[in-house]
């Protein structure tokens, strides 16, 4: 039986939408992956050393790196809002995340978010050890933090984080105009937290661009990874 042209065409759009859709995403692990590549190529070369520099201590009046720029209460400000990207505050998000799927009955899903931001975690973890930088130690009175410093756990954590959960939300949200909100929240909460840790004075600042380059790819291949098991039947389909 022969279709009409107007199914035809219909079919044509809907499938020509998901390979383009593939394309980009394809697109956006590959600059990831490789911007992030060029930043560590450049920051074990020390090429960056005097961008980061300058970049850092834009952010304190000149000749006082002990005072920030702005207004009195913005350090207060910068301080609430790189906990957004803290293990502790994540961490709750994550479980919360887990829990209301496991509840809705979505466990592949469920297992699938767990697994995701673990494996963000882990490889932020692996990258810190192998390339070792050293924390800035131009802000006096900054807060201490233990771990390496390239790339920027904070950054790369919130973008995985919280673009993998945007983008869980825009595949159950009914209304097609309502979803690009979740994933410009995303956005927004991942630039604001890599933004105060620099404000802040604990990361350089291609440590942040290193995050967010790597947590945007790691959680895009994640997402193509999930549509993939879901046309499969491994991940529960949106209800």
């Amino acid at each position: 039986m022969k279709l009409p042209p107007a199914c035809i065409w219909a079919t044509f759009w809907r499938l020509s939408k998901v390979e383009l859709g593939l394309l980009f995403a394809l697109a956006v692990v590959a600059g990831g992956v490789l911007a992030f590549l060029g930043l560590a190529d450049t920051v074990i070369a020390g090429e960056s050393a005097a961008f980061d520099r300058a970049v850092l201590l834009a952010f304190r009046h000149a000749g006082d790196p002990a005072t920030a720029i702005g207004s009195p209460w913005l350090p207060t400000v910068m301080r609430d809002i790189t906990a957004l990207g803290g293990v502790a505050v994540l961490t709750l998000i994550v479980a919360f995340a887990v829990l209301y799927l496991l509840l809705v009955g979505k466990r592949g899903a469920a297992l699938f978010v767990l697994i995701a931001v673990l494996g963000g975690l882990a490889l932020s973890q692996s990258l810190k050890a192998l390339i070792g930088r050293t924390r800035p130690d131009l802000v006096p009175g900054a807060p201490l933090e233990l771990s390496a410093s390239f790339p920027s756990g904070h950054s790369m954590l919130s973008a995985v984080t919280y673009l993998t959960l945007g983008a869980l939300l825009t595949r159950v949200e009914a209304d097609r105009r309502a979803r690009p909100f979740f994933v410009v929240v995303a956005l927004i909460l991942t630039v604001l937290v890599g933004t105060s840790r620099v404000f802040i004075g604990v990361h350089w600042p291609t440590d942040v661009l290193a995050g967010w380059c790597l947590g945007a790819a790691w959680a895009t291949l994640c997402w193509v990874i999930a549509l993939w098991l879901q046309r499969r039947g491994r991940i529960e389909a949106p209800g």
